[in-house]
């Protein structure tokens, strides 16, 4: 290796030409890099909507957080693509009208997510004003999925929204799918208890209270519930729910107390007694159903003025990157089913606990089932969200006589906040 230590000024300036000269590739790809920047100022803009899928499991969540993540979050890398290929000027979404139809928690897929967005298009104002000329136009869906990682895949575009689409407050209603084992679940149980989820009520009890978002209306509506087996894999069921909207972990919730009923743990008439906020003023303590069977599965609009395709056609595009993930996974499951084999044929388990299924088929193990009416209570929304406001304003009355140290406790506790998932996102 050269050592360049005693090198003048001149010497080291003429040997870095020499060797750029010496490998001209380099060059090119600056070359190339430098061509990729655009003047946005040329280019026409359109509002589009975008449909995709996403595995949830290798994510912080799909919302872009304030703060940054242990792991990225869906959006960061949508975010990233969008301007690598320079659809958009910035990574500031507020520039280009952003907009989700509904946030999902670290682990959780969606097959048919929606956003909003306004992108740069190829098209003039005037050829923007005839959908005959939407063939011309850039292939967003190309574009993004040839530099999004391959468990991210957008698969349908609507080109032309009605006037004033928002993918978040559009959206009609939104279906989620929840897959479990079956083993040991009386399954006739669940889906009778799941019936009392249909129609407007107040499911207070089934979500995670957050008194930063002071949210006093805890009432929603479930359009349709429905559990059944699935037809390629015996012995696993899914949880149909579709409704408006949802609270955050409402879902998650709601599974864990199937999960309960199942088990025989509690009555299915613990659903309607959740329902009454009389009977339970604060949610029982219980644990969440796990995250990663839980998917966003679908989003309804308008199908009237909102048109979803799958792009321009174009000459096929190779699936090659998500294949692989499939069978990643596939040959995973098959050596895990081998280990579990080994395991379960030389070591005999003994167990003389109860344990809670949670979907991740380890479960909560207990010397013994609390009962819903016995465990602790959490807060009540209304003692929440004053806790949240009296402590926001302490940090304002700091913050007039002690600025520096506030800042400072300030992102402390949002670092905090941030760690014990209250910054987190919606079911």
């Amino acid at each position: 290796m050269t050592d360049y230590s005693g090198w003048s000024r001149e010497s080291l300036i003429k040997r870095i030409h020499e060797l750029e000269r010496d490998h001209p590739e380099d060059i090119r790809k600056r070359k190339r890099r430098e061509q990729r920047d655009i003047d946005f100022s040329k280019y026409r803009t359109r509002l589009i909507g975008l449909k995709f899928a996403y595995l949830g499991w290798d994510y912080q969540g799909l919302a872009i957080q304030g703060l940054p993540t242990e792991l990225p979050t869906v959006e960061e890398k949508i975010v990233e693509a969008l301007q690598q290929v320079r659809l958009v000027k910035s990574c500031d979404t507020s520039e280009f009208e952003f907009s989700r139809c509904g946030r999902t928690d670290k682990g959780v897929s969606a097959m048919n997510q929606v956003i909003s967005l306004k992108v740069r298009s190829n098209l003039t104002e005037e050829e923007l004003a005839d959908p005959a000329n939407d063939a011309k136009e850039l292939d967003y869906i190309k574009m993004l999925n040839h530099v999004l990682p391959p468990d991210i895949r957008f698969h349908a575009i609507c080109l032309r929204p009605p006037v004033g689409f928002d993918a978040r407050f559009s959206c009609k209603w939104r279906q989620y799918k929840y897959i479990f084992n079956g083993e040991a679940l009386d399954i006739d149980k669940m889906k009778h208890a799941a019936q009392f989820f249909m129609g407007q009520h107040d499911f207070r009890n089934f979500c995670k209270i957050d008194g930063s978002k002071q949210l006093v209306n805890f009432t929603r509506e479930v359009f349709n519930v429905s559990i059944h087996e699935l037809d390629d894999e015996p012995g696993y069921y899914v949880l149909n729910l579709t409704g408006s909207a949802f609270l955050w972990h409402q879902v998650r919730c709601m599974m864990a107390v199937l999960f309960t009923i199942g088990q025989g743990l509690e009555s299915w008439e613990m659903v309607p007694r959740l329902m009454d906020i009389k009977v339970f003023p604060g949610r029982p303590a219980y644990k969440l159903a796990h995250d990663i069977p839980l998917i966003l599965y679908d989003c309804g609009y308008d199908e009237k003025t909102v048109e979803w395709t799958s792009g321009p056609t174009r000459k096929y595009v190779s699936h090659t990157g998500l294949n692989g993930v499939v069978n990643d996974y596939k040959i995973k499951a098959v050596v895990t089913e081998y280990l579990e084999k080994v395991v379960k044929k030389s070591i005999p388990e003994k167990m003389d606990k109860v344990i809670v299924k949670l979907g991740d088929g380890m479960g909560q193990v207990m010397r013994r089932f609390i009962p819903y009416d016995e465990k602790q209570k959490l807060e009540i929304p209304d003692v929440a969200n004053a806790r949240w406001r009296a402590r926001k304003k302490r940090h304002a009355e700091q913050m007039e006589v002690e600025p520096e140290s506030f800042h400072k406790r300030k992102r402390e506790t949002v670092s905090e906040l941030d760690a014990d998932g209250i910054l987190g996102t919606d079911d």
